[in-house]
């Protein structure tokens, strides 16, 4: 292939996985509750966490800094925060494993009532597995952004959003797309004005 036909297929190829999520049922019913999960915490006060491995550990890290920072428009902050900074993750890597990283953070730092975006396009990953059983034990509403089948996570969390393709290029860019699109409308559900 050359370059510009790997270009042509990848695009292609994003626009079809675009097609399908929007396709599947119940989607903008799963993504209007996922906005609902959001504005609720805030509303009372609560704090949304995010995590994430590798590439969806990025996601999530983006996802806080535009709720604590900005996304379009200069506006209060929103209290959120990415589980698993480098002190953290290797404290409890070299003390108890790696498998616990998320769970520890949500155990010292979550309340009832806060919100845990899961980003993961396998679904199966243990650290996100155990720090849902954190957070079902402390009240703590959960939230799962998956691919391919949904993993073990799709049945454990609160409420689930599948992206229905394979490889993780492609979820990811669907996931990115729906944080975005949630920091969106949670603002103006919130703050009516900025979009004036």
């Amino acid at each position: 292939m050359t370059s510009v036909e790997i270009w042509k297929s990848s695009l292609k190829q994003a626009q079809e996985t675009i097609d399908a999520f929007t396709k599947s049922p119940d989607v903008f019913n799963k993504l209007e509750r996922f906005t609902q999960m959001l504005v609720e915490t805030y509303q009372n006060g609560g704090v949304v966490f995010s995590c994430g491995n590798g590439g969806s550990h990025c996601d999530a890290m983006h996802f806080a800094e535009e709720l604590t920072g900005r996304y379009r428009k200069d506006r209060k902050p929103l209290g959120a925060l990415a589980l698993g900074d480098a002190s953290h993750v290797t404290c409890v890597s070299n003390d108890f494993g790696f498998e616990h990283i998320f769970e520890r953070q949500v155990e010292a730092l979550a309340r009832p009532g806060d919100a845990l975006i899961l980003l993961s396009t396998s679904g199966n990953s243990k650290n996100q597995i155990l720090a849902v059983e954190a957070a079902k034990s402390k009240k703590v509403k959960t939230i799962a952004m998956l691919g391919r089948d949904g993993g073990q996570l799709k049945n454990l969390c609160d409420h689930n959003i599948i992206v229905p393709a394979q490889t993780s290029d492609r979820i990811q860019e669907i996931h990115i797309k729906l944080l975005h699109t949630v920091i969106e409308t949670v603002e103006r559900v919130l703050m009516p004005e900025l979009y004036k």
